[in-house]
């Protein structure tokens, strides 16, 4: 095994010797053809013969206990098979867990709770019986409103604890400009494409789980620990998921539902959740309420900052939203304190959703900063620019990378900002207010723990397989891209095999680090491999030349397949070391949007949106741009429609599907331009690649809502923003 612990720079990276000419390049996706035509199987698909259908039956209040469940009339419907709701008995018959049954209770914290199961012979069948059982509650009064609710601050969850350098109060009441002011943003819901599902079946005492995952290693303990099993008796297949978001990297209940059921049946059990029950069952972003205070001087230096933050989260949940995450590094002061507080509520759990902490904290800082900018006379550009630090101002260590004066330059210059008029409502098309805005975007970048095996075969064919899954943001390409350049081989001679719990463990889709992680993986195990193949060479690892499956030593070149009689097998294992912890590391950028605003209606529409960014090495160009495009429109979203809308008076949403909750759209996004200024961090990985994917939804947003206050003079704070905001405050035309 070829085992790095990441505690210095990695020089030489293994893909600058390459010649293949994979890396970077616009290769199509690896798994495209079989999506396209449908033979790709997802969690609901490839079920074995016999499986039956399971349909959660979910709490129709917000808050008290279950007295009652009568399920006579629907035992009695044509198809079912079972009707479970003796918490108990199903969670302890396979084992000795101590674990209860996720979400699984007789005292209900939030609507929708799972409170039993129908399995059936059809999914219509479960579905009908499961109206048909009727449940009988003793209600209390719930904690629905976080506005409500006392504001705890000493609470000891989350991963970011409070921050605090300096006497900011003093400093802010010492400077010549103060700024303060409050933004909101409400609850957003994941909203893949693919829906939560789960496949199980027994294989005598081993179970098999087919499932929309984002992270198996962790899923596979869960479950194990759930069902009183041993993690080794637990596999989890996951090779194509459609969409996670944040939604799947956590265990949903319907996913140890489907596999209790199908231990105490004897059959396969298929659960599919509808979309208004997703909304109940699987986490979301919580609401947010962000106040943003800075001190600085006439020439907007900035002294002091404070990103104050508090959140909502129901009661036995660990998870935090990192508001000021993205905050901590972004701009120079020299006093700084980063709070986020917390209220507790009867609703659904709040988890980690497109970009934890730096989406929703964007939006408050990067418009503080543009109406800072506007008080102080200065090009928000400009005052940013005047902030930016030489090292990471809240820790003090050094940057791995970061290029953000660039990106702002460059966007700039792509953009046209120099025809920016700074005056609110200068420009108009007709009944139409035209506007630009900025905002800076910036990603923490994270390496975690990732194993990979490559096996190099006779055929002269290279074997990738590890567990990691590829939620539609391109890993199987990646994957084999890192192997090819490494190994000298063409795309078509490599065969990449995920999401399978049999496989090496890899760190999983989440927060960014896919990329970087499992492809340093597979490049750690393809520089064993090149250690085998110089032995038979008689040469050196660094003499080698491959490329069009040869390789050469000087003016020697064999085929790899006449230096293979047997299968080379090598493991790479890559660990986070003392460089992530020595350096402050990121993905920088900068968006910028031009909107236009109906003055009659109040209807906005995004003209353009541009950013430019920096993320380390770029693996693969289209892939890359696909992850950022994608994450600009999800800004796009934020800004002016998503909201996951709590009725305060039961505690359900009264949105909870893509009919009511507004994503964006075709009609929404325009030709969103994404573009690459690159600089490999040596710091970061083994391959030199920092986050992608979430850095496009940072900052995103906040362009738009500074290019509508530019277009029509009206500071929208309480996100998202809709016509309703506007209209009282639009100029005449």
């Amino acid at each position: 095994m070829n085992d790095i612990v990441m505690d210095a720079p990695y020089r030489p990276a293994g893909l600058d010797k390459g010649q293949q000419g994979l890396i970077g390049k616009p290769v199509d996706r690896y798994e495209g053809p079989l999506k396209v035509t449908g033979t790709a199987q997802y969690a609901v698909e490839g079920a074995p013969e016999g499986t039956l259908f399971a349909h959660v039956i979910g709490a129709t209040i917000g808050c008290g206990t279950v007295t009652m469940i009568d399920s006579a009339a629907a035992e009695a419907m044509p198809g079912v098979v079972a009707i479970i709701t003796d918490h108990e008995q199903f969670v302890s018959s396979g084992g000795n867990s101590q674990e209860p049954m996720p979400g699984w209770t007789r005292e209900i914290d939030h609507f929708g709770q799972p409170v039993g199961l129908v399995v059936a012979e059809t999914l219509e069948a479960a579905r009908a019986a499961a109206l048909a059982v009727l449940v009988t509650y003793d209600e209390r009064e719930g904690r629905y409103d976080p506005r409500d609710q006392p504001v705890i601050e000493d609470h000891g969850i989350g991963f970011l604890p409070t921050i605090v350098k300096g006497d900011v109060d003093k400093a802010i009441d010492a400077a010549e400009i103060q700024f303060d002011q409050i933004y909101t943003t409400p609850p957003h819901f994941p909203a893949a494409l693919e829906p939560h599902a789960a496949t199980a079946w027994w294989e005598g005492d081993n179970l098999v789980l087919r499932a929309s995952l984002q992270v198996l290693g962790g899923a596979r303990s869960t479950i194990a620990r759930a069902l009183g099993i041993d993690k080794e008796r637990v596999r989890i297949l996951a090779p194509y998921v459609g969409g996670g978001f944040g939604g799947k990297t956590g265990v949903g209940p319907e996913t140890v539902l489907a596999a209790a059921a199908a231990r105490d049946l004897g059959r396969p059990v298929k659960i599919s959740l509808p979309r208004r029950q997703t909304a109940a069952i699987v986490h979301h972003r919580g609401d947010t309420v962000q106040r943003v205070r800075i001190g600085c001087d006439k020439e907007g230096r900035i002294s002091a900052f404070a990103h104050e933050s508090v959140t909502s989260q129901k009661d036995g949940k660990g998870f935090l939203e990192p508001v000021p995450f993205g905050t901590l590094p972004l701009y120079a002061a020299e006093n700084r304190k980063f709070t986020t507080a917390l209220t507790r509520v009867d609703l659904p759990p709040s988890g980690a959703v497109r970009a934890p902490g730096e989406a929703v904290g964007t939006f408050a800082v990067e418009c503080a900063m543009d109406e800072l900018a506007e008080q102080l006379g200065l090009d928000p550009i400009e005052l940013r620019k005047r902030n930016e630090p030489e090292s990471d101002p809240t820790s003090g260590k050094p940057f791995s990378t970061r290029l953000m004066t660039q990106c702002y330059d460059e966007g700039a210059r792509r953009f046209g900002w120099d025809q920016r008029e700074a005056a609110p409502g200068s420009v108009t098309d007709g009944e139409w207010l035209i506007g630009m805005g900025m905002a800076a975007a910036l990603r923490g970048n994270f390496t975690v723990n990732s194993e990979a095996r490559v096996t190099l075969t006779p055929e002269g064919r290279a074997v990738i397989e590890t567990d990691m899954t590829d939620i539609g943001t391109g890993t199987y390409t990646i994957l084999a891209q890192v192997a090819g350049e490494m190994l000298g081989l063409p795309a078509d001679r490599i065969d990449v095999r995920l999401g399978d719990t049999d496989y090496p463990a890899s760190a999983g889709s989440g927060g960014s680090f896919g990329a970087g992680s499992s492809g340093s993986a597979v490049a750690l195990a393809c520089e064993e491999i090149l250690a085998q193949l110089a032995l038979r060479m008689n040469a050196a690892p660094g003499e080698l030349a491959l490329k069009d499956s040869c390789v050469s030593v000087g003016k020697r070149s064999v085929p790899i397949a006449d230096l293979v009689d047997k299968p080379i097998v090598a493991t790479g294992n890559m660990e986070p070391g003392a460089e992530s912890r020595r350096t402050s590391q990121a993905s920088h950028g900068a968006q910028f949007a031009e909107v236009a605003v109906n003055a009659v209606t109040g209807e906005v529409r995004v003209r353009r949106l541009i950013g430019v960014f920096d993320v380390g090495r770029v693996m693969n160009e289209k892939t890359a741009r696909n992850q950022m495009v994608g994450g600009m429109i999800w800004g796009i979203g934020y800004a002016l429609s998503e909201d996951a809308v709590v009725d305060t008076r039961t505690g359900q949403f009264v949105n909870p599907d893509f009919g009511e909750y507004h994503v964006a759209v075709h009609a929404d996004a325009p030709a969103v331009e994404c573009h690459f200024i690159e600089q490999i961090d040596d710091s970061a990985n083994p391959v030199g690649a920092k986050a992608v994917g979430e850095l496009g939804i940072s900052g995103a947003g906040a362009a738009v809502a500074n290019a509508i206050y530019n277009a029509c003079g009206v500071r929208v704070r309480d996100f998202p923003v809709t016509l309703d905001k506007l209209l009282a405050g639009l100029p005449p035309v």
